[in-house]
Order: C-alpha cells, then sequence, then structure tokens
C-alpha cells in the first residue's frame, strides 16, 4: 500500500534580503579572531565611475589616433603608461615614487589588467623618454576631449572668457630651466615659471606650459594667444581674454586684434594721460578714459582707469599733490563699453587664482625630473588629469539636475529604491579635496564570480549610495551613446 504524502511537503520560501539580525553590532573584544583574507580589498572604489567615463569620453580611441609614442617601447604600451600616471595623479598622489602604495590596488591592477604595477623605475625611464612632441600631443588630446564632454553633456557656450595667469614653481638641486625670478613665497630660490589659461565657465584648463624661470615676455604671451582657437569648440564664436600687467604689451595686443578676440589687460608699463575734465563718478570711485598709442605699439587703443581714494584704504594723512591722494588701476581694452563695466568685467578674473591654487595642490609644483623636456611633460599630464575631475564635476551636475527635475515632476516624493537622503553625488561646487572624500576614497570589495567581476560598496557607508547612483548615471550615458554594448549590460541600463 502506498502512502501519498504530498500535502506534507509544500515548504515556505525564505526572505534572502536584509533583516533585523543582520543589523545586530558584532560582537569585538581582545580574545577576537583574526586571520589574513585574499579577498582583493580597494581603497579608491570612486575609480570605476572615472573607468566608465573614459569609455563614455572614448579616451582609448583619442590617444590611440593622437599619442605620438617615444622612442621608448614599454612592455604596458603607451597607452597604460599614460593611463598609471593619470591614474596616480586622479587619486591625488603628486611623486613618481608614490606608485608604490597603488602598485597592487586591485582596481587600478584591474583597469591596466596586470597583476600589479610595473616598479617605479619603469615609470622613472618612460617619463625621462619624453619630449617636446609628447607634450603637444597631450594638450590636442585634452581639447578633443573637451569637444566630446561638451558635446555629451550640453555645454554649447557661444562666448567664453579665458583668464591667462602665471606661477611659480620654486626647484631644489640642479634642475634644468630654474631660474632666480619672481617668487614672493621663497624670495631668491630658483623656480621654474608655468603659464595657465582658464575657462572661466567650465574652471578648465585650455592650454598653457611649463616654462624656465623667467618673467614671460610679449613673443611668449602671442604664441599661446594665437593657439587658443584651435583648442574651442566650434560653437565658441567670441573670446574674451583677460590678464594681468605681465601680459600687457603690443604683440599681445597684436595676437588679439589679429584673431578677434576681446581683451582687458592690466597696465603697468604705460602712462596715457588722461583728461581731468573727463572723470565721472561711480559709487565711490572715479573712472575716466583716453585713446593713446604707447611708445612701440602700431596703433592706438583705449585706456580705461579707476581712481581710487586714499581715504576708503585707510590713509588719513593726505599728501600735498592731488595725483597723490589716490590710487590708480589702469587697463588696455578693445570694448567700446564704459569703463566702469570693463573694470567690473575684469575684476571677474580673480578666480583663476582659485583655479591655479587647484592646479598646484594636483601636481604641477612637483618637478619630477632634471630634464626641462620631461617636467613640461608632465606638466601637461598633471592638467588632463585636472580636466578629467572638471569633466567629472560637469556630468555630476547634470545628473543632480535631472534628480531635480524627476523629484519635481514626482511632487518631491523619492523612488522607493533611494533609501538614503544622500543619493545624489553633490561635488559640483566643491574644491577637488572635498570630490575625493566624496567620490574616489570610497572602499569597495572586488569579487569575481564565474568569470564575472563585480565591484561590490558597502551597504553601511552613506557616500556609496550616491557613488552606486552616479554610477547608473553614467550606464544609462554609456548605453546611450554606444550601440554596441552587450545584451546582459544594457538590462542595466
Amino acid at each position: 500500500m502506498v502512502v501519498s504524502n504530498k500535502q506534507n511537503t509544500h515548504t515556505t520560501q525564505e526572505y534572502q534580503g536584509l533583516n533585523e539580525q543582520c543589523c545586530l553590532p558584532a560582537k569585538i573584544n581582545a580574545f577576537t579572531g583574526y586571520d589574513l583574507s585574499k579577498t582583493r580589498l580597494t581603497a579608491f572604489g570612486g575609480l570605476l565611475p572615472l573607468i566608465k567615463f573614459l569609455k563614455i569620453i572614448d579616451f582609448k580611441q583619442i590617444v590611440s589616433e593622437n599619442y605620438i609614442s617615444p622612442k621608448r617601447k614599454p612592455k604596458l604600451g603607451c597607452y597604460r603608461m599614460l593611463t598609471g600616471f593619470l591614474m596616480l595623479i586622479f587619486i591625488g598622489f603628486q611623486r613618481i615614487n608614490h606608485f608604490t602604495y597603488i602598485r597592487t590596488d586591485s582596481l587600478v591592477c584591474g583597469f591596466l589588467n596586470v597583476v600589479k604595477l610595473p616598479h617605479v623605475s619603469t615609470f622613472w625611464r618612460y617619463l625621462a623618454s619624453l619630449r617636446f612632441n609628447q607634450a603637444r600631443a597631450i594638450l590636442k588630446i585634452s581639447a578633443l576631449l573637451r569637444f566630446r564632454v561638451w558635446k555629451l553633456f550640453g555645454k554649447n557656450y557661444s562666448r567664453i572668457n579665458v583668464n591667462i595667469d602665471t606661477t611659480v614653481a620654486t626647484v631644489y638641486g640642479n634642475i634644468e630651466g630654474a631660474r632666480k625670478g619672481h617668487n614672493t613665497r621663497h624670495q631668491g630660490k630658483k623656480g621654474l615659471r608655468p603659464v595657465l589659461l582658464f575657462i572661466e565657465e567650465t574652471r578648465e584648463y585650455l592650454c598653457g606650459t611649463q616654462r624656465r624661470g623667467e618673467t614671460m615676455n610679449n613673443e611668449d604671451v602671442a604664441k599661446q594667444i594665437y593657439g587658443i582657437d584651435k583648442l574651442l569648440p566650434e560653437t565658441v564664436k567670441e573670446i574674451i581674454l583677460r590678464g594681468d600687467g605681465e601680459f600687457i604689451g603690443w604683440e599681445s595686443v597684436k595676437a588679439c586684434m589679429e584673431k578677434g578676440y576681446h581683451f582687458i589687460f592690466g597696465n603697468k608699463r604705460c602712462n596715457p594721460p588722461f583728461s581731468e575734465d573727463t572723470w565721472y563718478k561711480k559709487g565711490h570711485y572715479e573712472y575716466n578714459e583716453v585713446t593713446y598709442q604707447p611708445m612701440g605699439w602700431g596703433k592706438p587703443c583705449r585706456f580705461v582707469v579707476m581712481r581710487i581714494p586714499k581715504e576708503l584704504k585707510g590713509e588719513r594723512q593726505l599728501k600735498l599733490f592731488k595725483d597723490q591722494n589716490y590710487i590708480y588701476r589702469i587697463f588696455v581694452t578693445d570694448f567700446k563699453i564704459k569703463p566702469h563695466k570693463v573694470i567690473k568685467n575684469y575684476d571677474k578674473r580673480a578666480d583663476v587664482e582659485n583655479c591655479i591654487e587647484e592646479a598646484q595642490k594636483e601636481g604641477i609644483l612637483s618637478i619630477p625630473s632634471k630634464r626641462f623636456l620631461s617636467n613640461m611633460v608632465f606638466f601637461q599630464i598633471v592638467m588632463l588629469a585636472y580636466n578629467l575631475w572638471r569633466w567629472i564635476k560637469i556630468a555630476a551636475d547634470l545628473h543632480m539636475s535631472q534628480e531635480q527635475e524627476s523629484k519635481k515632476e514626482n511632487g518631491g516624493q523619492k523612488d522607493a529604491e533611494q533609501t538614503s537622503s544622500d543619493a545624489v553625488l553633490d561635488i559640483t561646487d566643491a574644491s577637488l579635496r572635498i570630490a575625493r572624500l566624496k567620490m574616489l576614497y570610497v572602499s569597495a570589495k572586488i569579487v569575481t564570480h564565474e568569470n564575472v567581476t563585480t565591484v561590490k560598496y558597502s551597504y553601511y557607508d552613506p557616500r556609496s549610495f550616491s557613488v552606486v547612483d552616479f554610477l547608473k548615471f553614467l550606464d544609462h550615458k554609456l548605453c546611450s551613446e554606444n550601440s554596441y554594448l552587450p545584451t546582459p549590460y544594457k538590462t542595466r541600463c
């Protein structure tokens, strides 16, 4: 006789997700056991958004088509060597010997497809083989990436402001090209004097170069001005160039006139005569203008001036002569607007000091080699890494604006999947140091199962939600730009 017990074989499914027991604290005391683990971990989990971003902007293709390989042929190849330098600087290390700290990082090695990075001496020798052609190629790569980023993220500027300035990199030892010059922090010390041009609207690096430690002459300024338009997208129709008194000269003014740029340069060399009858007051200050041709200039130019009473500066005792009771700010420009509007436009240039300070913290003050040409190439690599941060901020800004619009459409209600109030990566207005804390320095676990590698972030780290949400945004962008992606990847988009 056979007895059927099918009615007793039914089992209920158990919930596999998180429960209250998972939130219980671990019991850690002096007798807690310890051991080594073979699980691959990384302290730079935020590199995964960078890896996705490089794929979106076709970084590998642009580098392979435009980078000029030096005579030295490394085993890793030029692309992976250049990417290794960018990874090092993007993480925040400024010295080549800092490769020791990321040599076995699982995320860096996984992206470069190596078990561990080569010895530091390999990167030293490769950098020593780089010359002027590589520096010019990296500047071109940065321009092509700018075209791609602006097109992808809707940055269609027709008018931009370009600010030019120099800084001083103090050097110690026998460095080629080092000179004693204007060094405010280290008087009498040798240094190099790089020049940098920044776009005000996006705060990204446009062009520039590592220079010898000498004051910039007019020919060098004109050379930088002539190359600006080649590095900008075709949507830019109007360029306003602003610089301090170091860049005034007929060669720089002539270059702006020939290229059709508007310009405002501070004056430290000319002494134009202003009429006493044409002063007018705006607020607490007085303004004037005159058309004047300095000695050696090819044609007359417009000079505007701002006169500030010394009483406003805290000086109570007035001078004997009237001219000694004022502080003058003089500028040369081709604008036809009122002098006070010209000077107000020039004062917006002050933000370039903040850009230079961040570039200094990124590594332009680090002089890795005694060879000047190698330092010139390293300067361009540092500024390319600086631009990568700026472009990721543009992507994060677009993501944040889209999230705000979606919340307005939903009546301010959050999605069910959004478990944290800080799920949007807000690094738009943050400095690069704060951006690293929010996006890059997030620990992650790398798991490989059935030949599929997954990066897992901690559920208990509040930054993980914002990083994962930003990764989803990049996935959607990557799927929309590439139709050849595999089907399993598209399902995540």
